[in-house]
């Protein structure tokens, strides 16, 4: 079938956006056929079952509107389709680890899950992931239609950061999950220690973010106007005030690669002890050595950034009700605010007595 038809496929290198966006825009003279064997021969790795299944979760959308899988295709529509990821070639090894789970039902499970846990299989971590656990969990179940139940993922959050994931367990449940963190809609927020104080009590962070051109292990903001990275916005505000760092509680309206820790980096506030983006270092107090000596030891407490996904609201797939889901500080995060606190007691005390 040889058609002259202009394809695009947005690239995805943020690692919590677990999905592809294709568009086509149709030519003249293209039979009418339906919609769901018109994609199957565009798109690769896929299957009309598949392609059918993003049409139920409205996941399919024609000059605007969504579509069913029986819609004929008309010379100059624009198609554009949500697909989840091709799953990679990974054979995935049921384990026995330990997972949190403040919620589950047959369509979704919430995973509070624990820093230094790796999500997904891949080149260095084949095994002890999130995946792993889950395959174990989902041992000898089926889902609604009758399958082996197996965790799809709709996003992801770092190693080293703790806090609420969402994992669908059905095809439909995966894609119209997908299409909510697609279109932003939806509620994150994350609570972060960052170094330094700040003037205002809110604010915003707008900048581009991609991956550094000179490392692309790391991600960078580019300046305003830049056509490089992408649109990236970060809300914040104070949750609590230390002098030397600050707790703050960020809402993402974007969901890209180390968002948060590259965007508080821009401004001159890494996280507490993100190695990756210098906030492993004092930046901001004393040089006392006492000081110095507090600082390794709340480093020594909770030897990663300081992030957590703290909490995330979004419509259930199934029933369309509204679900928030909280969470609270894991044990070295709440333990070095408590630090902190103490610290800025004494601290106080001690200009007293001077």
């Amino acid at each position: 079938m040889e058609e002259d038809i202009r394809f695009q496929e947005e690239e995805k290198e943020e690692k919590d956006e677990l999905y592809e966006h294709f568009r086509f825009n149709v030519e003249k003279g293209t039979e009418m056929i339906r919609i769901d064997k018109y994609l199957m021969n565009l798109i690769p790795n896929t299957s009309r079952n598949k392609i059918q299944q993003a049409a139920k979760a409205n996941c399919i959308v024609v000059n605007g509107k969504p579509e069913k899988q029986n819609y004929r295709v008309h010379p100059l529509d624009v198609i554009s389709i949500l697909m989840p990821q091709p799953v990679r070639d990974i054979e995935i090894i049921p384990e026995d680890i330990p997972l949190e789970v403040p919620y589950e039902d047959d369509d979704l499970i919430i995973i509070n899950k624990q820093a230094g846990l790796v999500v997904h299989p891949a080149y260095g971590n084949y095994t002890g992931t999130l995946v792993n656990a889950l395959t174990y969990r989902f041992l000898n179940k089926k889902d609604k239609e009758g399958n082996d139940l197996k965790p799809l993922l709709v996003h992801r959050i770092d190693k080293n950061t703790s806090g609420i994931m969402i994992v669908a367990k059905s095809e439909l449940a995966q894609l119209s999950l997908a299409k909510r963190f697609f279109n932003h809609d939806l509620e994150r927020k994350y609570w972060a220690l960052v170094w330094g104080d700040f003037k205002e009590d809110s604010g915003t962070i707008v900048g581009n973010v991609g991956r550094n051109p000179k490392d692309r292990l790391v991600m960078t903001v580019f300046p305003e106007g830049s056509d490089q990275g992408k649109h990236a916005v970060t809300h914040w505000k104070v949750v609590e005030r230390f002098g030397y760092v600050t707790l703050v509680e960020c809402q993402l309206e974007t969901g890209r690669t180390h968002q948060i820790r590259v965007h508080f980096k821009s401004i001159g506030h890494p996280l507490f002890n993100d190695e990756t983006y210098g906030g492993d270092q004092i930046l901001k107090g004393t040089t006392f050595s006492k000081y110095k000596q507090f600082i390794q030891n709340c480093f020594e407490l909770m030897p990663r950034q300081a992030l957590h996904a703290k909490s995330l609201g979004i419509e259930h797939p199934s029933s369309g009700k509204y679900m928030l889901f909280d969470s609270e500080l894991p044990e070295d995060f709440s333990a070095v605010l408590e630090k902190w606190r103490n610290y800025v007691k004494h601290k106080a005390l001690e200009d007293e007595d001077l």
